[in-house]
Protein backbone atom coordinates (compact mmCIF):
# COMPACT_ATOMS: atom_id res chain seq x y z
CA UNK A 1 0.00 0.00 0.00
CA UNK A 2 1.26 3.20 -1.13
CA UNK A 3 1.35 6.12 1.78
CA UNK A 4 0.54 9.80 0.88
CA UNK A 5 4.08 11.98 0.87
CA UNK A 6 4.43 14.03 3.53
CA UNK A 7 3.80 17.42 3.36
CA UNK A 8 6.80 20.09 3.22
CA UNK A 9 6.64 22.89 5.42
CA UNK A 10 7.91 26.58 4.08
CA UNK A 11 10.84 26.04 6.14
CA UNK A 12 11.76 22.77 4.02
CA UNK A 13 11.60 24.73 0.96
CA UNK A 14 13.39 27.62 2.20
CA UNK A 15 16.62 25.45 2.74
CA UNK A 16 16.21 23.40 -0.34
CA UNK A 17 16.65 26.66 -2.24
CA UNK A 18 19.67 27.83 0.42
CA UNK A 19 20.97 24.67 -0.32
CA UNK A 20 21.14 24.93 -3.83
CA UNK A 21 22.06 28.80 -4.32
CA UNK A 22 24.99 27.21 -2.53
CA UNK A 23 25.84 24.92 -4.28
CA UNK A 24 25.65 26.60 -7.58
CA UNK A 25 27.33 29.17 -5.73
CA UNK A 26 30.19 26.78 -5.17
CA UNK A 27 29.75 25.49 -8.93
CA UNK A 28 30.49 29.13 -10.11
CA UNK A 29 33.50 29.64 -8.00
CA UNK A 30 34.89 26.94 -9.37
CA UNK A 31 34.73 27.40 -13.38
CA UNK A 32 36.15 31.16 -12.44
CA UNK A 33 39.00 29.62 -11.02
CA UNK A 34 39.56 26.84 -13.66
CA UNK A 35 38.97 29.85 -16.50
CA UNK A 36 41.13 31.88 -15.22
CA UNK A 37 44.34 31.43 -16.74
CA UNK A 38 42.35 31.49 -19.91
CA UNK A 39 41.07 34.89 -19.33
CA UNK A 40 44.37 36.09 -18.06
CA UNK A 41 45.94 34.76 -21.51
CA UNK A 42 43.19 36.51 -23.55
CA UNK A 43 43.29 39.78 -21.06
CA UNK A 44 47.17 39.98 -21.79
CA UNK A 45 46.35 39.85 -25.93
CA UNK A 46 44.18 43.06 -25.48
CA UNK A 47 46.53 44.82 -24.04
CA UNK A 48 49.44 46.49 -24.28
CA UNK A 49 52.87 44.81 -23.86
CA UNK A 50 54.50 46.91 -20.80
CA UNK A 51 50.77 46.09 -18.93
CA UNK A 52 50.73 42.12 -18.97
CA UNK A 53 52.72 41.49 -16.16
CA UNK A 54 52.19 44.66 -14.67
CA UNK A 55 48.50 44.62 -14.12
CA UNK A 56 46.64 43.04 -11.34
CA UNK A 57 43.16 43.49 -13.43
CA UNK A 58 41.74 40.75 -15.40
CA UNK A 59 39.91 43.91 -17.63
CA UNK A 60 42.76 46.47 -19.64
CA UNK A 61 42.84 49.84 -19.38
CA UNK A 62 42.19 50.09 -22.87
CA UNK A 63 41.90 47.69 -25.38
CA UNK A 64 43.81 46.99 -28.14
CA UNK A 65 43.81 44.07 -31.51
CA UNK A 66 47.36 45.07 -32.26
CA UNK A 67 48.65 41.76 -30.93
CA UNK A 68 46.63 39.67 -33.21
CA UNK A 69 47.68 41.88 -36.41
CA UNK A 70 50.90 41.31 -35.16
CA UNK A 71 50.85 37.67 -34.16
CA UNK A 72 49.00 36.70 -37.76
CA UNK A 73 51.68 38.92 -39.99
CA UNK A 74 54.52 39.48 -37.55
CA UNK A 75 56.76 36.63 -38.57
CA UNK A 76 58.32 35.77 -41.91
CA UNK A 77 55.29 33.25 -43.17
CA UNK A 78 51.80 34.25 -42.24
CA UNK A 79 49.90 32.29 -39.45
CA UNK A 80 47.23 31.10 -41.39
CA UNK A 81 50.13 29.30 -42.85
CA UNK A 82 50.58 26.80 -39.38
CA UNK A 83 46.72 26.78 -39.28
CA UNK A 84 46.64 25.08 -42.47
CA UNK A 85 49.22 22.68 -42.14
CA UNK A 86 47.97 21.72 -38.74
CA UNK A 87 44.14 21.54 -40.40
CA UNK A 88 45.54 18.98 -42.99
CA UNK A 89 47.94 16.72 -40.51
CA UNK A 90 45.04 16.91 -37.85
CA UNK A 91 42.32 15.35 -40.78
CA UNK A 92 44.50 13.30 -42.15
CA UNK A 93 45.53 11.66 -38.93
CA UNK A 94 41.81 11.64 -37.76
CA UNK A 95 40.62 9.94 -40.66
CA UNK A 96 43.76 7.20 -40.77
CA UNK A 97 43.11 6.55 -36.96
CA UNK A 98 39.65 6.52 -37.43
CA UNK A 99 40.23 4.10 -39.97
CA UNK A 100 42.60 1.83 -39.19
CA UNK A 101 41.32 1.33 -35.37
CA UNK A 102 37.77 0.41 -36.09
CA UNK A 103 39.33 -2.44 -38.70
CA UNK A 104 41.46 -3.94 -36.06
CA UNK A 105 39.25 -3.58 -33.63
CA UNK A 106 36.52 -5.39 -35.31
CA UNK A 107 39.49 -8.25 -36.08
CA UNK A 108 39.70 -8.63 -32.46
CA UNK A 109 36.02 -8.10 -31.71
CA UNK A 110 34.98 -10.34 -33.67
CA UNK A 111 36.86 -12.45 -36.01
CA UNK A 112 38.55 -15.43 -35.15
CA UNK A 113 42.16 -16.09 -35.96
CA UNK A 114 45.09 -18.15 -34.41
CA UNK A 115 46.87 -15.73 -31.47
CA UNK A 116 44.06 -13.86 -31.44
CA UNK A 117 44.42 -13.32 -27.55
CA UNK A 118 48.32 -12.73 -27.54
CA UNK A 119 47.73 -10.38 -29.76
CA UNK A 120 45.63 -8.48 -27.84
CA UNK A 121 47.34 -8.78 -24.85
CA UNK A 122 50.80 -7.26 -27.18
CA UNK A 123 48.74 -4.81 -28.46
CA UNK A 124 47.55 -3.23 -24.60
CA UNK A 125 51.41 -3.80 -23.55
CA UNK A 126 52.01 -1.06 -26.23
CA UNK A 127 49.94 1.34 -24.07
CA UNK A 128 52.58 1.08 -21.20
CA UNK A 129 55.64 1.54 -23.90
CA UNK A 130 56.57 5.42 -23.36
CA UNK A 131 56.43 7.51 -27.00
CA UNK A 132 60.48 8.21 -26.14
CA UNK A 133 61.57 5.04 -26.32
CA UNK A 134 60.39 4.21 -30.08
CA UNK A 135 61.34 8.00 -31.15
CA UNK A 136 65.01 7.49 -32.23
CA UNK A 137 64.41 4.08 -34.17
CA UNK A 138 61.60 6.16 -35.69
CA UNK A 139 63.31 8.61 -36.80
CA UNK A 140 66.53 6.81 -38.23
CA UNK A 141 63.81 4.64 -39.85
CA UNK A 142 61.71 7.56 -41.55
CA UNK A 143 65.04 9.52 -42.29
CA UNK A 144 66.43 6.27 -44.49
CA UNK A 145 62.99 6.50 -45.74
CA UNK A 146 63.51 10.82 -46.64
CA UNK A 147 59.88 11.49 -44.76
CA UNK A 148 61.78 13.84 -42.68
CA UNK A 149 61.01 17.73 -42.88
CA UNK A 150 57.34 16.11 -44.53
CA UNK A 151 53.97 15.46 -42.80
CA UNK A 152 54.71 11.93 -43.87
CA UNK A 153 55.81 10.32 -39.94
CA UNK A 154 53.00 12.59 -38.48
CA UNK A 155 50.12 10.98 -41.01
CA UNK A 156 51.65 8.01 -42.42
CA UNK A 157 51.40 5.73 -39.13
CA UNK A 158 48.12 6.85 -38.55
CA UNK A 159 47.04 4.38 -41.03
CA UNK A 160 49.09 1.11 -39.42
CA UNK A 161 46.30 1.42 -36.04
CA UNK A 162 49.02 2.60 -33.99
CA UNK A 163 46.69 3.81 -31.17
CA UNK A 164 46.22 1.38 -28.55
CA UNK A 165 43.87 3.36 -26.99
CA UNK A 166 41.50 3.75 -29.57
CA UNK A 167 41.67 -0.27 -30.58
CA UNK A 168 40.91 -0.99 -26.76
CA UNK A 169 37.70 1.76 -27.26
CA UNK A 170 35.97 -0.04 -30.47
CA UNK A 171 36.54 -3.29 -29.28
CA UNK A 172 34.85 -2.79 -26.53
CA UNK A 173 31.53 -1.29 -27.97
CA UNK A 174 31.99 -4.03 -30.69
CA UNK A 175 31.68 -6.49 -27.71
CA UNK A 176 28.35 -5.16 -26.89
CA UNK A 177 27.07 -5.40 -30.40
CA UNK A 178 24.97 -8.58 -30.58
CA UNK A 179 26.53 -11.35 -32.94
CA UNK A 180 23.07 -12.68 -33.84
CA UNK A 181 23.39 -9.60 -36.75
CA UNK A 182 26.75 -11.13 -37.48
CA UNK A 183 25.27 -14.80 -38.26
CA UNK A 184 22.23 -13.75 -39.94
CA UNK A 185 24.51 -11.58 -42.26
CA UNK A 186 26.60 -14.70 -42.45
CA UNK A 187 23.25 -16.89 -43.66
CA UNK A 188 22.74 -14.39 -46.18
CA UNK A 189 25.73 -14.63 -47.70
CA UNK A 190 28.03 -11.37 -46.49
CA UNK A 191 31.58 -11.87 -46.18
CA UNK A 192 33.65 -10.27 -43.12
CA UNK A 193 34.30 -7.01 -45.39
CA UNK A 194 30.47 -6.29 -46.04
CA UNK A 195 30.00 -7.44 -42.44
CA UNK A 196 32.15 -4.44 -41.35
CA UNK A 197 30.89 -2.17 -43.63
CA UNK A 198 27.39 -2.60 -43.36
CA UNK A 199 26.37 -3.95 -40.29
CA UNK A 200 29.18 -2.34 -37.25
CA UNK A 201 30.09 0.65 -38.80
CA UNK A 202 26.60 2.29 -38.44
CA UNK A 203 25.96 0.71 -35.49
CA UNK A 204 29.50 2.35 -33.90
CA UNK A 205 28.99 5.59 -34.97
CA UNK A 206 29.18 7.10 -31.17
CA UNK A 207 32.25 5.61 -30.65
CA UNK A 208 33.47 6.27 -34.03
CA UNK A 209 32.47 10.24 -33.11
CA UNK A 210 34.62 9.84 -29.57
CA UNK A 211 37.87 8.64 -31.73
CA UNK A 212 37.51 11.16 -34.21
CA UNK A 213 37.18 13.83 -31.83
CA UNK A 214 39.97 12.89 -29.38
CA UNK A 215 42.14 11.87 -32.33
CA UNK A 216 42.04 15.70 -33.76
CA UNK A 217 42.55 17.21 -30.69
CA UNK A 218 45.13 15.09 -29.91
CA UNK A 219 46.78 15.96 -33.17
CA UNK A 220 45.86 19.32 -33.22
CA UNK A 221 47.87 19.89 -30.01
CA UNK A 222 50.59 17.75 -30.64
CA UNK A 223 53.99 19.66 -30.15
CA UNK A 224 56.71 17.34 -29.70
CA UNK A 225 56.60 15.17 -33.07
CA UNK A 226 56.18 18.45 -35.39
CA UNK A 227 59.29 19.50 -33.42
CA UNK A 228 61.12 16.16 -34.41
CA UNK A 229 59.88 15.73 -37.88
CA UNK A 230 59.60 19.69 -39.40
CA UNK A 231 62.60 21.84 -39.88
CA UNK A 232 60.71 24.16 -42.77
CA UNK A 233 59.12 26.66 -41.75
CA UNK A 234 56.62 26.37 -43.75
CA UNK A 235 55.72 23.07 -43.11
CA UNK A 236 55.33 24.15 -39.09
CA UNK A 237 51.80 23.48 -37.17
CA UNK A 238 50.13 26.24 -34.67
CA UNK A 239 51.72 24.70 -31.76
CA UNK A 240 55.61 24.92 -33.25
CA UNK A 241 54.53 28.39 -34.57
CA UNK A 242 53.62 29.40 -31.22
CA UNK A 243 57.12 28.77 -30.01
CA UNK A 244 58.76 31.04 -32.65
CA UNK A 245 57.29 33.68 -30.36
CA UNK A 246 59.56 33.50 -27.57
CA UNK A 247 62.89 33.27 -27.98
CA UNK A 248 65.15 32.54 -24.88
CA UNK A 249 68.44 35.04 -26.10
CA UNK A 250 66.20 38.18 -26.31
CA UNK A 251 62.88 39.57 -26.11
CA UNK A 252 59.73 37.55 -26.68
CA UNK A 253 56.56 38.90 -28.04
CA UNK A 254 54.16 37.92 -24.91
CA UNK A 255 51.10 39.80 -26.39
CA UNK A 256 51.00 38.17 -29.41
CA UNK A 257 51.70 34.57 -28.59
CA UNK A 258 48.37 34.97 -26.00
CA UNK A 259 46.76 36.76 -28.74
CA UNK A 260 47.54 33.45 -31.11
CA UNK A 261 47.10 30.81 -28.43
CA UNK A 262 43.36 31.95 -28.39
CA UNK A 263 42.97 31.64 -32.30
CA UNK A 264 44.78 28.19 -31.94
CA UNK A 265 41.73 27.42 -29.58
CA UNK A 266 38.66 28.19 -31.59
CA UNK A 267 38.99 25.15 -33.45
CA UNK A 268 38.99 22.91 -29.99
CA UNK A 269 36.03 25.25 -28.60
CA UNK A 270 33.93 24.54 -32.27
CA UNK A 271 34.91 21.04 -32.53
CA UNK A 272 33.47 20.47 -28.35
CA UNK A 273 30.23 22.72 -29.17
CA UNK A 274 29.23 20.93 -32.13
CA UNK A 275 29.92 17.38 -31.32
CA UNK A 276 29.73 17.23 -27.78
CA UNK A 277 26.51 15.01 -28.05
CA UNK A 278 28.62 12.60 -29.75
CA UNK A 279 31.40 12.33 -27.84
CA UNK A 280 29.26 12.14 -24.53
CA UNK A 281 27.14 9.55 -26.34
CA UNK A 282 30.01 7.31 -27.49
CA UNK A 283 32.26 7.44 -23.64
CA UNK A 284 28.62 6.41 -22.31
CA UNK A 285 27.63 3.54 -24.33
CA UNK A 286 31.15 2.15 -24.48
CA UNK A 287 31.13 -1.11 -23.29
CA UNK A 288 27.91 -1.34 -22.07
CA UNK A 289 26.05 -4.56 -23.16
CA UNK A 290 22.84 -3.83 -25.89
Amino acid sequence: MNRPPIPRGPGAARHSIRRSAFIHAGLIVASFVMLYPLLWMLSGSLRPENEIFGGSSLIPSHISLDAFVRGWNGLQISFGTFFWNSLVISVLATIGNVFACSLTAYAFARLKFRGRNFWFALMLGTLMLPYHVTLIPQYILFLDMGWVNTILPLVVPKYLAVDAFFIFLMVQFFRGIPRELDEAAMMDGCSAWRIYRKIMLPLSLPVMATAAIFSFLWTWEDFFGPLIYLNDMKSYTVQIGLRTFVDSTGSSDWSSLFAMSILSLIPIFLLFLFFQRALIEGIATTGMKR
